[in-house]
This record gives structure tokens, C-alpha cells and sequence, in this order.
């Protein structure tokens, strides 16, 4: 999807180009008259400026979004194998929500990365009918499960209470984590302001191609700035789209966390 739109952004400021320099070529000579094109660049060099400082605030909130969608993920899987540790540590009575703990990350990296080997982890629920990003009743009712089993622990003794309580800690967090993952998750469909936006540049790229003399020249270091424009506006679109892309995010952190529940 991410690749349609980095094709539409460059389809839209070609042909915004090449209609400037067709309509160069139509207009009379008194409408290219010295008057007219200081005017012209003068308009453009408006639309420039503009474009310029949104396309930079643009690519700069994207790539922050990203970023902090990146590391709550790192952070979640975190405190999903601490979780573990700390369930290992109340003994085989926990063996049950430990092994649940495993399906639901096992499920969690199979339903986000479906491009990706599914984990071999027995008993995974099905994941053919979650959604890749998102709320899932099953995986929220495996995890409320998880909850309940540590809730109900029975501890020996005051060191195992210890523990337990930590353990309804490091779930309490997880459950924080898992949260600002699904928030993170849903990210910011291309829309109204990318539209907008594209139709500055084109209006931008239209102005160029009426200014620039006919050489080839002119039309390589045209087709230079379309391309690089367009590039931008790809990489605004997929940065907005944490998990999918390009520079979608990657499920080491994940896997790594999953690993270490299987030792």
C-alpha cells in the first residue's frame, strides 16, 4: 500500500511538470514576458517556502511517532519476558500462566508479522482471523487469564508472597505497555493533510516546468526534483504506518523476549 502511494506522489508531480512545460510551449510570448515570470517565481518561491517547512514538520512528527512506537514495543517485550522471570520464580504452580504467557506472545508476533515465520510454540491460538494491529478479544482473554492465575496465587510462605506481589506489578505494567503498543499500532492514516499537501507540490512542480527553458538540462534537474519530492512523501506516508513498509517495525524484540520465556 505504502508503495502505491510513493508511486501516485511521483505519477502526480511528473505529470504536474510536464504539463507546465507543454503549457510553456502553447502560451504566447507575451505571456512569458520578463514581467510574468518574476511574478511567477515570485508566487512560487512563496509555495516553496511553505511546502518546505510543512514537509520538514511533517517528516519530523512522523519520524518521533515512529520512533516512540519502536521503543514501546522494545519496552513491552521487555516487561513480557520479566513477567516470565518473575512466574519462574513462584515455582511449578505458575507453569500454566507461564505457558500462556508463551501462546500469547507467540500469537502476538504471528498476527502483527504475517510476512514472518509464525513461532512453534504448542497450543498458539489460531491467528488467521486477528487483525494485525489492534484490540483481539482472544488474545485479551488470554491475557486476562494470565492476570487471574497470578491474582489467585497461593505463596507458601513470605518470600514467595514477595514475589507474587511483584509479579501483579510487573502485570500491571504489561498491561500499561500492551496498551500503548495497540494505541501506537493504529497510527495515522495518509489522508486530507497529504492531500493538501501533494497538491501544493504539484502546483509547485507545474510552475517549474513553465519556467524552465526547454534543454535537457533543465528536464533532468526537473525529474532530480521530482523524484526526491516524491521520496520525502513516501517516507512521510510509511513512517505513519509503524507496521508495514519500508521502515516498518521489526519483531526482534519480540522474538528475543519469546526466546527467553523457552529457556
Amino acid at each position: 500500500m505504502e508503495f502505491l502511494y510513493g508511486l501516485a506522489f511521483l505519477l502526480l508531480f511528473s505529470l504536474s511538470a510536464i504539463c507546465g512545460m507543454i503549457l510553456r510551449t502553447r502560451l504566447h510570448e507575451e505571456h512569458l514576458s520578463k514581467e510574468n515570470m518574476d511574478a511567477l517565481r515570485l508566487v512560487t518561491g512563496l509555495l516553496v517556502t511553505f511546502a518546505a517547512l510543512v514537509l520538514g514538520l511533517q517528516l519530523s512528527t512522523a519520524r518521533t511517532a515512529f520512533d516512540a512506537a519502536d521503543k514501546d514495543r522494545s519496552v513491552y517485550a521487555a516487561k513480557l519476558a520479566r513477567l516470565d522471570q518473575c512466574l519462574r520464580g513462584l515455582g511449578p504452580a505458575m507453569e500454566p500462566a507461564r505457558i500462556r504467557l508463551r501462546r500469547y506472545t507467540a500469537a502476538v508476533i504471528a498476527s502483527t508479522w504475517r510476512n514472518e515465520p509464525a513461532p512453534l510454540v504448542p497450543g498458539t491460538p489460531d491467528t488467521k482471523g486477528m487483525a494485525p494491529i489492534g484490540e483481539d478479544a482472544t488474545l485479551s482473554a488470554l491475557m486476562n487469564e494470565i492476570g487471574l492465575m497470578i491474582d489467585t496465587a497461593a505463596p507458601s510462605d513470605a518470600s514467595h508472597a514477595n514475589i507474587a506481589a511483584r509479579c501483579r506489578t510487573d502485570f500491571g505494567l504489561v498491561q500499561e505497555s500492551r496498551w500503548a503498543v495497540i494505541e501506537d499500532a493504529i497510527g495515522t492514516s495518509p489522508g486530507w493533510f497529504s492531500g493538501i499537501l501533494s497538491f501544493w507540490l504539484a502546483l509547485v512542480f507545474l510552475s517549474f516546468g513553465l519556467q524552465i527553458p526547454r534543454r535537457l538540462l533543465g528536464a533532468v534537474v526537473l525529474a532530480i526534483g521530482v523524484i526526491a519530492i516524491s521520496s520525502v512523501m513516501f517516507a512521510i506516508v510509511d513512517l505513519e504506518i509503524p507496521y508495514g513498509g519500508m521502515f516498518g517495525i521489526t519483531s526482534t524484540a519480540m522474538r528475543g523476549a519469546l526466546a527467553d520465556m523457552n529457556r
